[in-house]
């Protein structure tokens, strides 16, 4: 039987796979609105020029790198808090203001949409902090 924060966790995983995959499509639809590619191989599939990415694509992409210096951290953090035995309640917030954060922070990024993104952004490492504040109470205090 899987307990119920594991479930938060996948569900959580499922929404930030597909915010990901949105993600990839408008750094797409960025490139052709562009007509270009950064990389020569990938122009020459799509007979396209070569140029570096601007506008949409190039958002699109600093998103990217972006969600990847987080989305990994709230991985493993999340599941230690599930493996930890975590209160379902707090995985509900937590996981919940993680993802709902990283999503709004998306839709900001690519709108360059100040203070929003910073708001969304400040909110997920807020929801981190307090996943790893009930990890370290968890496994070392109680």
């Amino acid at each position: 039987m899987m307990p119920p924060t594991f479930k938060i966790w996948v569900a959580s995983l499922v929404v930030l796979f597909f915010k990901m995959h949105f993600n990839s499509v408008m750094q797409k639809r960025g490139r052709d609105a562009a007509g270009a590619y950064p990389r020569p191989e990938d122009a020459k599939m799509f007979n396209m020029e070569v140029k570096e990415d601007t506008g949409l694509a190039w958002r699109a992409g600093r998103c990217w790198q972006n969600d990847l210096e987080n989305i990994p951290l709230y991985m493993f953090l999340s599941l230690a808090y599930v493996l930890a035995g975590g209160p379902e309640l707090w995985a509900y917030i937590l996981f919940g203001t993680f993802t709902l954060a990283r999503v709004l922070h998306t839709v900001f990024y690519l709108r360059a949409a100040q203070p929003w993104r910073f708001l969304s952004y400040t909110a997920a490492h807020l929801a981190l902090l307090g996943i790893v504040g009930i990890l370290v109470y968890r496994l070392f205090i109680a």
